[in-house]
């Protein structure tokens, strides 16, 4: 089964999430710097095949677009550009950087480690997926 990948797009970072290939479990695949993203993704899905990208859509709390939405637009039409076979869908990205504060913190990480932008970052792709699979029913069968 391909493996599902998020996208925590960021206009400096980009946080990378993906499942295993049962799409049972979401995992950090890293961060990289937002200009070499579809670059790694394309060395990427030479190696595995993905069904699906899960992009981060950046929302206030009235749901309506953020400031950054316009990149994360930008950001989608080079994906479909670059990669027109994997459907991209948006998931609601709302308080995905203050949930990762919260399970960088409960994880025993020292402060320093938790001030690192690039482990919330990827902490925030895990939490999109995560999200994104349960709302589509890939939570864990056990």
């Amino acid at each position: 089964m391909p493996r599902i990948l998020a996208i925590d797009y960021g206009t400096k970072r980009v946080g990378l999430a993906v499942t295993d290939p049962g799409q049972i479990i979401a995992t950090s695949l890293g961060t990289v710097h937002s200009g070499e993203v579809i670059s790694f993704l394309g060395t990427y899905l030479s190696k595995e095949d993905v069904e699906t990208f899960v992009v981060g859509d950046p929302r206030k709390m009235d749901n309506t677009p953020s400031s950054v939405s316009v990149h994360v637009d930008q950001f989608i039409l080079s994906l479909k550009k670059h990669f027109p076979n994997i459907p991209v869908e948006r998931m609601d990205e709302r308080f995905t950087s203050s949930m990762a504060q919260a399970a960088l913190l409960a994880s025993g990480l020292k402060k320093k480690d938790r001030q690192r932008k690039d482990l919330v970052d990827q902490a925030s792709a895990v939490i999109i997926l995560q999200s994104y699979m349960e709302a589509k029913g890939h939570k864990s069968r056990s």
